[in-house]
């Protein structure tokens, strides 16, 4: 795992040593992605800069060195990532007697052996692993970028004038002098919307992600400017799993789904340093962990983290299975004081305006595996494919009840929920406590029914989704001088057909929420603390095989994940895993009306938002006043503002 960054300027604007220097110091921006080693390379007459950070992962010896010339020379690769199959690509190099003579037992090396004898898009395509690399092409003078399919290594890239930059983080491109740092509006109102900045866009205009699954090619010389091509997609994924189903037996399911699960995890235990888990006691972590513990010669390292506010403490739960599966387990309890410390370093962490709130859970527990590891597999990836949210159970079951009513009987059933504060029905669930069933025993109900009071407005399923997804409902009349444009990712005229309005949320969860929400929080979160993060389930050979199952095999009985967890039963006793999701929360709710009031109250002073110019300072003032008094819990309203508010002042 590790930080690249590079510019190609064909203008001669630079001399070789400027080069280096500028390079240098783009790569030493992204420190913490590879404290380990650093390099860089540059050709001055083609304008081309490449810079590495290193975190050293497979082959720790200087025969891993990037940035990396291909034997013939011809290629030149700074690489972000981990091809796990490297070994396998080796031997049929070998087999082939297309291998060179290998200096070192590095991936990347393997990488460019697979370039030099199949191109690159039949290279890339033989790859399982998560990358995002920049690769020089000196015989043909074309600069590459790639990334995974399913975007679990980040890639920014874009013109300043007329020099492209790109890189793994925006502090990056920002180290260059010709980098203009002009906010796009239109993505704020974006960001307002989801959380995080949606692919393509980034928070600065004219800078992008490169989407998951593509390529960019930029050819020397003049050449028009290009734009990303797909080498793979979720799209033709969920297209082929529809047309050619799973028609096996439940038995048959549980099985083909445990073995692709195995060989997943254990390519990803492939290392040469330490390595752990990630373990909260849900299903997808407990899944990892039992398919780890199961292919180990010793006890797993096991990692959890849990808070003295009762309500929001789920170690006991990590506790109960690291005891089953006997893995070695490392248990930190938490002060608020340890999450509120780490608020002030998120504007640099996160490198652009980002406010998913378990992104601070998420990085207290990637700073816990990294005082005893260098690597720990996560479960992320499980919702998105097998249908683990709440909103995918009682998603369909709403819209079947509240779709044929007429609209006006739908806004009357809302304005009665809406008639009771949150906080009321708060206290009507704790009363009822015990008396509730288990999927009724959810954390803040308040807010949960106040937003279902919204969709029972809504006149679509997909205009449902949007409720459920959003934050500010309205992101053009909040963001001053702005148009939310739209996303191409989610504009049913790019949708595989999908009649269920489940699986059409589980469609727009894996293009835009997976890689641009929680692929972002956890490889933020810990290479923040230069940890390798591997996300076993977001294989894609195990997205595939998911997009071929029936709904049934993933909602059934109330539950969704059915499938995960057959695979999960035959390791751990159902009575561990059996309670109501959870998940890595914080009450940032409780601490805006508390420790972090004077802090907030100074992002959103009245006059300091008329100065920016932004926002429209009368509707967040009012937002913070009515989540003051109670009335409304609208921490997450003012959560996304709030992100915005310190990363620019910290960007300044």
């Amino acid at each position: 795992m590790c930080g690249i960054a590079g510019f190609l300027d064909e203008t001669g604007t630079y001399s070789c040593d400027e080069m280096h220097h500028i390079v240098r110091t783009m790569a030493m921006t992204l420190y913490h992605r590879g404290p380990d080693d650093a390099g860089e390379w540059v050709d001055e007459r083609a304008g081309i800069a490449l810079g590495f950070r290193r975190l050293s992962i497979l082959d720790l010896s200087p025969a891993g060195h990037q940035p990396m010339p291909s034997a013939s020379g011809r290629y030149m690769l700074a690489f972000n990532g981990e091809v796990y199959n490297f070994s396998e690509i080796r031997k049929e190099l070998e087999a082939q007697g297309r291998a060179p003579d290998f200096r070192g037992d590095s991936d990347t090396e393997v990488m460019l052996a697979a370039f030099e004898a199949w191109g690159l898009e039949a290279a890339v395509n033989r790859f399982v692993g998560m990358f995002a690399f920049a690769l020089w092409d000196r015989k043909e003078r074309i600069l590459h970028l790639v990334r995974d399919r399913v975007g679990i290594k980040p890639m920014y890239y874009g013109w300043c004038g007329e020099t492209f930059l790109f890189g793994s983080e925006l502090k990056a491109l920002r180290a260059h002098p010709a980098f203009k740092a002009d906010i796009d509006r239109d993505a704020l109102a974006l960001m307002m919307r989801y959380d995080y900045v949606p692919s393509p866009y980034s928070i600065y205009g004219g800078i992008y992600k490169l989407p998951p699954g593509t390529m960019l090619s930029l050819k020397t010389e003049g050449s028009a400017r290009p734009e990303p091509r797909t080498y793979w997609s979720v799209r033709e994924a969920v297209e082929r799993g529809i047309a050619n189903p799973f028609s096996g037996t439940e038995a048959e399911a549980v099985a083909q789904l445990e073995a692709l699960l195995l060989d997943s995890v254990a390519l990803r235990m492939i290392s040469d340093v330490p390595l752990g888990v990630f373990l909260s006691g849900g299903v997808d972590s407990s899944l990892v962990t039992a398919l780890m513990q199961a292919q180990s010669r010793g006890p797993v390292k096991t990692f959890t983290i849990g808070f003295n506010e009762h309500n929001y403490n789920e170690a006991h739960y990590a506790s109960a299975i690291s005891r089953h599966l006997k893995t070695y387990h490392t248990e930190l309890t938490l002060a608020p004081e340890d999450a509120l410390s780490v608020i002030p370093k998120l504007p640099s962490l996160y490198d652009e305006p980002f406010a998913d709130v378990s992104q601070i859970p998420t990085y207290l527990v990637s700073e816990l595996a990294r005082r005893h590891v260098t690597v720990s597999l996560s479960g992320d990836g499980g919702d998105e494919l097998f249908a683990g949210y709440t909103r995918h159970l009682w998603g369909r079951r709403l819209w079947s009840k509240l779709g044929w009513l007429p609209a006006r009987m739908r806004r009357i059933a809302a304005a009665a929920l809406m008639s009771c504060p949150p906080q009321t029905w708060d206290q009507l669930f704790r009363k009822a406590g015990t008396f509730l069933p288990a999927q009724a025993r959810q954390r803040n109900p308040g807010d949960k029914l106040a937003k279902l009071a919204e969709i029972m407005r809504c006149n679509s399923p997909e205009a449902m989704y949007s409720i459920i997804v959003s934050n500010w409902k309205d992101p053009s009349a909040l963001v001053l001088d702005a148009c939310e444009p739209p996303l191409q990712v989610t504009s049913p005229t790019q949708w595989p057909h999908l009649d269920d309005v489940t699986q059409r949320m589980l469609y727009l969860d894996t293009v835009s929420y997976l890689p641009d929400d929680i692929l972002v929080k956890v490889d933020r979160a810990s290479m923040g603390v230069s940890l390798e993060a591997r996300d076993p389930l977001m294989d894609h050979r195990i997205l595939e095989f998911a997009w071929s199952l029936p709904l049934s095999m993933k909602l059934r009985e109330g539950q969704g994940k059915w499938l995960l967890r057959q695979v999960l039963y035959k390791y751990v006793p159902k009575r561990l895993i059996e309670r109501p999701k959870a998940g890595l929360e914080v009450p940032i709710h409780l601490w805006l009306r508390g420790p972090l009031r004077d802090w907030a109250e100074a992002l959103l002073d009245e006059k300091t938002l008329k100065q920016q110019g932004f926002f429209n300072a009368a509707m967040i003032r009012a937002c913070w006043q009515e989540h003051l008094s109670g009335r409304q819990n609208r921490h997450e309203q003012l959560w996304n503002v709030l992100m915005f508010q310190a990363w620019i002042s910290n960007s300044r």
